[in-house]
């Protein structure tokens, strides 16, 4: 049989037809980079906002475990704190995706199924009440607000795109976890968690991430601090869609269901709201600024200062500081007894005021005297009144003692020693080495260093005498204090203060100095402490100062105002704070070092201050001394 022959109608259908598969390819393509063109035009017409803008963030300081300090609102009070998913418990990325948008990681930024769907169940029921949203849809609406209606979702859809075109997908659910509304100004699930759950999102349970993955739906309408009833409901509704997309258990489920919803607010952390204040300049919004504090110790030192102040007169504050000697560390910081007391002045920050320090720097003087070869421990100093043409120095007693040891003048705190040895010493030099050590000193405009400057005839700040006390712990090395974590891996700055041996001495004096009677606890036995006080003039301020083996701890009591507080001495009012919290600070076997190759012991003979085995006479020893000489120096007595 022959074949058919192609007829010519046959040819010309099949070229009409060709060309109409050509036009039509044609219009689509150009139809295709026309719509490209326009969007790739109006994506620079109209560009995304900045969604990186710091100032949305809130600023969040930490403890150095990550537990927040304190933390300051962004623009508009708004709340939020920076996340990255790895910051999120996955239960919580679970129940957003599983309920929100299970294709998320799928579609192009819009799901025509979902958006399809939407739209038949609007017309059904006469209203809007679905938009088919996906999630870069709804972070679409988050930064380009807009009313709920047609013209609204298609501002939507193409915002959609243009975050698909300009971000990754996780990067756009990280938005959304920074972004999304949750009542108030509560935004994002960092700052949600925190404020309605009292816990850092990467803690939550299963009914936890599905309450927090429903609240976005009604932010006000389902808060549960004040709605507990319906954002539990609304949390169920979520638990059951998990359960029928097979994303969770029903057993997981079931369990989830019967925890409550709490009608709890917790409050923005403020545990160390002065430090925080002075480090808020370096806390960046898009991450935790994280500091050395020890936050429960930072806690606990905080309500113990509260309670110590809280029977004394309504202006009366405290500030301390407890510093760990081999990093510098600060792991506590009080800056005043409460900030939140008007009447105690409580926002003024009592670490950084310069006040007078009393008689807390008299182990520095006699430390640089033994330095430099004039005293050893049990030099004979005059405690006798002396006279000077524009001075005359008392003791804060009132009485004299006569001869005394240097060990016995500095655990007394007698002034009239400490005038003496810094007469020999040279005020200048004495200034210029606490400088050098590292201690700024506030002398009044236009003086020049004199012997007061050893009684609180100067300013200091109570941080930076802190620093300077870590020396006696540091073989004689103050060194600049330490506030973040990122510091740490940092050389330790310090400075010469006093030799090894010197600082063992007076180390070794200030932790002879007895306690009173009632402030002798158990707890002594266990650890030492080296301690100070000072009282500035008029009792302005009452000081202690604590060197354990591990701590360095400064207590300052007094009025912020710089009015006197009348009978308040270091001794009676600072020193049993310091001593509460180094006993609480104590560790079981912890000791100071023995003494460096430097330090030796000899008996020391009065009145001539020489050893014994010097004297060619014993009847010369009037009275024994076993001292602690450094560098094998034992002189004879200082003129008085």
């Amino acid at each position: 049989m022959k074949p058919k022959a192609i007829t010519p109608t046959t040819n010309k259908s099949q070229n009409g037809q060709q060309k109409t598969i050509n036009k039509l390819t044609t219009y689509t393509i150009l139809t295709l980079i026309t719509l490209t063109l326009a969007l790739w035009t109006a994506d620079h017409i109209y560009p995304l906002p900045d969604l990186h803008n710091r100032d949305d963030y809130a600023r969040l300081i930490t403890a150095k475990d990550g537990t927040p300090l304190r933390a300051f609102a962004g623009k508009g009070g708004v709340w939020r704190y920076p996340l990255h998913l790895s910051q999120v418990s996955p239960l919580y990325l679970e129940a957003l995706l599983g309920y929100e948008d299970k294709y998320f990681y799928h579609h192009f930024g819009v799901n025509p199924v979902a958006i399809l769907r939407g739209c038949i169940q609007n017309i059904k029921a006469g209203r809007i009440i679905s938009g088919g949203s996906t999630l870069t849809m709804q972070v679409a609406r988050l930064i380009n607000p807009h009313r709920r209606g047609y013209k609204g979702k298609i501002l939507q859809i193409l915002r959609a795109l243009q975050l698909e075109y300009h971000f990754t997908k996780d990067e756009i659910l990280t938005l959304y976890l920074n972004y999304a509304p949750f009542g108030g100004t509560v935004e994002g699930v960092g700052a949600a968690s925190l404020t309605y759950l009292g816990k850092p999102p990467l803690e939550l349970s299963h009914a936890e991430a599905a309450l927090l993955a429903v609240l976005p739906q009604r932010p006000s309408g389902w808060r549960p601090d004040r709605y507990p009833a319906l954002a539990e409901r609304a949390r169920n509704k979520v638990l059951n869609r998990l359960v029928t997309n097979k994303v969770w258990e029903p057993s997981i489920v079931e369990a989830a269901k019967q925890e409550k919803v709490a009608a709890v607010h917790y409050e923005h952390p403020m545990t160390a709201p002065l430090l925080a204040n002075r480090l808020r300049s370096k806390a960046l919004p898009d991450q935790p600024l994280v500091t050395t504090i020890d936050g429960q110790l930072q806690a606990n030192i905080a309500d113990c200062v509260s309670g110590y102040v809280e029977n004394m007169d309504s202006g009366v504050s405290a500030a301390v500081m407890v510093v760990e000697n081999d990093t510098l560390a600060v792991r506590a910081y009080v800056g005043s007894a409460d900030f939140f007391s008007i009447t105690r002045q409580g926002q003024v920050d009592m670490i950084r005021a310069v006040r007078s320090p009393g008689s807390t720097l008299k182990p520095f003087l006699y430390g640089m005297a033994l330095d430099r070869g004039l005293i050893h421990s049990a030099s004979l100093l005059s405690d006798a009144p002396q006279y000077y043409s524009d001075y005359r120095p008392g003791n804060f007693s009132a009485g004299f003692s006569g001869p005394v040891t240097m060990s016995a003048a500095l655990q007394r705190s007698l002034n009239l020693p400490a005038i003496q040895v810094i007469e020999h010493l040279g005020p200048g030099v004495f200034a210029a080495a606490l400088t050098g050590g590292g201690l700024k000193l506030k002398i009044p405009k236009g003086g020049a260093p004199n012997p007061a400057i050893v009684l609180g005839g100067l300013g200091v700040r109570l941080e930076e005498l802190t620093g300077a006390y870590t020396a006696l712990a540091r073989n004689g090395r103050s060194g600049k204090l330490r506030y973040l974590a990122a510091e740490l891996t940092d050389p330790i700055r310090e400075k010469y203060m006093l030799s090894e041996g010197a600082a063992w001495i007076i180390r070794s004096i200030l932790a002879d100095t007895p306690r009173p009677n009632r402030y002798r606890t158990a707890a002594v036995a266990s650890h030492n402490l080296a301690w100070k006080t000072g009282t500035s003039y008029g009792f302005r301020d009452a000081w202690a100062m604590g060197v354990t083996p591990k701590y360095t701890i400064g207590v300052w009591v007094g009025r912020p105002d710089g009015t006197p507080s009348p009978g308040a001495s270091g001794a009676q009012t600072a020193a049993p704070l310091l001593f509460t919290i180094s006993d609480y600070l104590a560790k079981p076997g912890e000791f100071f070092t023995h003494a460096p190759p430097s330090v030796s012991s000899r008996i020391i003979c009065w009145p001539l201050g020489t050893t014994k085995s010097e004297l060619p006479n014993s009847g010369l020893c009037h009275e024994e001394y076993l001292a602690h000489i450094l560098d094998n120096n034992s002189l004879s007595t200082l003129p008085s």
